[in-house]
């Protein structure tokens, strides 16, 4: 050697490291490494300095410096997976050269990536990870202290080379780099395993005498600071466009909640660990950092990958989907029994201070939340309502996963959970409830014996005016699909109704005049419970129209509350939707019961004038003109229009409905339903979902072509346009020549006039143009009508 490696520059090592590479095809022994490791060490300590008087990064990098690293870290494989023991630090020492080349530095990041450094890297990588197990192991694997300073540093190179810079991430993604991290970090980390074990940290064949506390703590040092960098790359990585993990990954993701529950949670430290001190505390740490880690991408997966989603929950029907390792229940069991690690809260000087554990705390609840969502969207992918909602078992209805949300909900309001620092798992449990609950059959088990739901959900504890709107919202959407079996299920709607649901509902203040972006929302919710409960149920119409509201101050009525509401809003589903609550209410009370014949001639009476003040109850202007503002703003919508001109038809049958209706028909419509403010009305995507006509999804959105419709200014106005318009179908048509000769008899005056005088030329087009089918008979009956008064 002509000159000591330790005395060159920086210019001098990379000339000389591209001197031994033109060495290594006739001269590849271990004197040559041994060069190649002292003068790699000292230009990768030289290029640490970036603040000296030469710019050695940026000339460096324009040198052939990049692509003869590659070459040498190519070179020391020699077509192994892992560099052999004499070649570890000649590889460590490479690596540290092209992570600190490409520190802060875009150019340089640009040449390695052309070189194909970051590449040869991943693939050093890649053979790390063949070497370990397939499946998750709760021990950390063996692994000498020389090669566990390898993987680090790779792992430091590929997060220098990519931060800010999107080439090399790019490339990084398309290698598919995030899932070789995670399963090569969390085999050599494996959550909380300095907790359990200290004797496998090094490879099998060293000796016992050789493990001293100072090589253990070595090892776990360079362990935990590889999981740091880990993470850090994964999360460089990560972004809303591409999904780094498959469902192949999720046994490893499960592993920090597992070690966060009891019983692995409460075991005691080994020996080495007993005391509190730094490296204890960098390892509490640590595992926390791979927790909020673990349930981050947990959420993110379920969010953004189907395959995640139904593999999660297939793998709680059949455990051989994740190598019998549960990670759909491992989510379960965490949310419910994950607890703050007692090692948290011991005092010491190296130890955790308060300030930290209580931001730990928050945290910790945030990791939880996180894993609630993941477990929401699990049950809200239609693919696995068969997994989840399992009727197999007689003696557990519903299957494992419907009792468990169920006892979560139940162990709530019997106060076995500590208080509302609890509700989460009744959000959780009753969101997924409500995904899962399809149709007649699912709402009829979780009403009955064992699990009695609605009396669990008309606790005062869940639906209070001060209950927090997120259990709102959980507790209200599940009524609301449970409600929606009760017209087809008498039983279930009188489950429902004794247990005071609508009351429940009303008491609870969500119909209240405040702001709350999510309130809308949870209004919503309400507005579908009661209007499924209030279809084809007088004493439930009766209820809502008459009894008043005891929480509130003045005392008030549902119906005084839904008018308030649709009248306030600016929310068109609200409006509609809350109109449709009108519409049943009227279908009901205008329709004919069968008799009681369990019930007294005194009881039959009293109900009959119970129907009778809540009938009378209906027959005002504010009723009427919202169900003429529901036709008159649904012109995309021809269900609605329907609905609108059934009711107003039949509330035109009183003595008292007809002027009511035909001046509700000739006022001016609200601003909000006439076209100058149709483009910009609040849209909405809430549907109703039932088979039911009056009950059919409705999608509320902008009227993109408001422009090119007919001016609408008053509600007849629009039944003008719909029943002129050959799209309408012919049923809607109908009902609309039903309703203008049922008004005929009731109406009088201009407003009358008016009317006829804007539909009697559509009549008789509809009269000559369809020759003998039920539409002609409608429109031909109305002009018969009209011509012999």
């Amino acid at each position: 050697m002509d000159t000591p490696p330790m005395s060159l520059t920086c210019a001098q090592c990379a000339r000389k490291l591209g001197d031994l590479v033109a060495q290594l095809p006739v001269n590849d022994i271990e004197e040559t490494w041994k060069e190649v490791e002292l003068t790699a060490q000292q230009l990768a300590n030289g290029l640490r300095v970036r603040d000296g008087p030469d710019d050695n990064h940026t000339m460096l990098g324009k040198t052939l410096l990049p692509q003869n690293i590659t070459t040498l870290l190519s070179s020391a494989l020699n077509g192994t997976l892992i560099p052999g023991a004499s070649r570890t630090a000649p590889v460590f020492e490479i690596l540290r050269v092209g992570a600190n080349l490409c520190v802060e530095h875009d150019q340089n990041r640009g040449h390695l990536l052309e070189a194909g450094f970051p590449q040869a890297v991943v693939s050093l990588l890649e053979g790390y990870t063949d070497t370990i197990p397939e499946e998750p192991q709760m021990d950390p694997f063996p692994m000498s202290i020389a090669h566990l300073q390898v993987v680090k540093t790779a792992v430091g190179v590929l997060l220098n080379a990519t931060l800010t810079y999107e080439p090399v991430r790019n490339r990084l993604i398309s290698l598919e780099v995030a899932k070789t991290i995670f399963r090569l970090s969390t085999a050599l980390y494996p959550p909380a395993a300095w907790m359990r074990t200290t004797s496998n940290l090094h490879l099998l064949d060293t000796s016992p005498t050789d493990i001293t506390f100072d090589r253990i703590a070595e090892s776990w040092t360079i362990r935990a600071g590889l999981s740091s960098w880990a993470g850090r790359l994964i999360s460089e990585l990560q972004d809303d466009v591409h999904p780094l993990f498959s469902q192949d990954v999720l046994p490893y993701l499960v592993q920090s909640l597992i070690v966060f529950t009891p019983p692995l949670l409460a075991a005691p430290p080994p020996p080495h660990f007993a005391q509190p001190s730094q490296l204890r505390t960098t390892l509490l740490n640590t595992d926390f950092d791979l927790l909020s880690e673990s349930c981050s991408h947990l959420e993110s997966s379920a969010l953004d990958v189907a395959d995640v989603r139904l593999s999660l929950a297939r793998g709680f029907t059949f455990p051989a989907e994740h190598h019998d390792i549960p990670c759909f229940s491992a989510m379960l069991d965490f949310v419910e029994k994950g607890k703050y690690p007692p090692l948290w809260y011991v005092q010491s000087e190296n130890g955790l201070e308060g300030g930290d554990v209580s931001k730990k705390e928050k945290a910790f609840d945030d990791c939880k939340a996180a894993v609630i969502k993941a477990v929401v969207e699990v049950s809200g992918d239609d693919r696995n309502l068969d997994l989840l909602w399992d009727d197999s078992d007689d003696a557990l209805p519903g299957g494992e996963f419907v009792s468990r949300m169920v006892d979560w909900i139940r162990a709530f309001v019997n106060g076995e959970t500590s208080g509302n620092g609890r509700d989460d798992l009744v959000i959780c449990a009753t969101l997924s409830l409500g995904n899962i609950t399809r149709g007649e059959s699912h709402s009829t088990i979780l009403l009955s014996q064992p699990y009695d739901i609605a009396r669990l959900l008309s606790s005062d504890t869940l639906l209070a005016p001060s209950t927090d709107i997120k259990l709102k919202h959980g507790v209200i959407g599940l009524l609301k699909h449970l409600a929606q079996s009760s017209s087809q299920m008498p039983s279930n709607r009188a489950a429902l109704s004794a247990a005071g649901v609508i009351q429940l509902i009303l008491r609870s203040g969500v119909w209240d005049d405040k702001s709350d972006f999510m309130l809308e929302i949870v209004q919503v919710n309400a507005i579908g419970a009661i209007k499924h409960l209030c279809n084809n149920s007088a004493d439930n119409a009766c209820n809502f129209i008459l009894e008043p509201v005891d929480s509130q101050d003045p005392p008030s009525t549902g119906l005084s509350q839904l008018l308030a509401i649709v009248k306030r809003s600016d929310t068109v589903a609200i409006k509609s939707e809350g109109t449709r609550i009108i519409v049943n209410l009227i279908r009901s009370l205008w329709t004919n019961e069968r008799r009681d014949e369990l019930i007294s001639e005194e009881e039959q009476q009293a109900r009959q004038q119970k129907r009778v003040k809540a009938i009378d109850a209906l027959l005002t202007p504010a009723c009427a003109e919202a169900l003429a503002a529901l036709i008159g703003r649904s012109a995309k919508h021809l269900i609605l229009i329907n609905e609108g001109v059934v009711a107003l038809s039949l509330l035109s049958m009183h003595r008292d409905g007809g002027a009511l209706v035909l001046n509700a028909l000739t006022a001016p419509l609200p601003v909000e339903v006439t076209p100058s403010s149709t483009g910009s009305a609040p849209a909405s995507t809430t549907a109703s979902t039932s088979s039911e006509t009056m009950d059919s999804p409705i999608v509320f959105s902008p009227t993109g072509a408001s422009s090119k419709m007919p001016s609408v200014r008053h509600a007849h106005d629009q039944l003008v346009v719909s029943l002129k318009s050959e799209s309408t179908p012919a049923e809607v048509r109908t009902n609309i020549c039903a309703f203008l000769g049922q008004i005929s008899k009731r109406g009088t005056g201009d407003g009358l006039q008016r009317l006829k005088d804007a539909t009697r030329p559509i009549l008789e087009e509809l009269v000559s143009v369809h020759g003998q089918s039920m539409l002609w008979s409608a429109a031909k009956k109305v002009l018969d009508m009209w011509i012999s008064e």
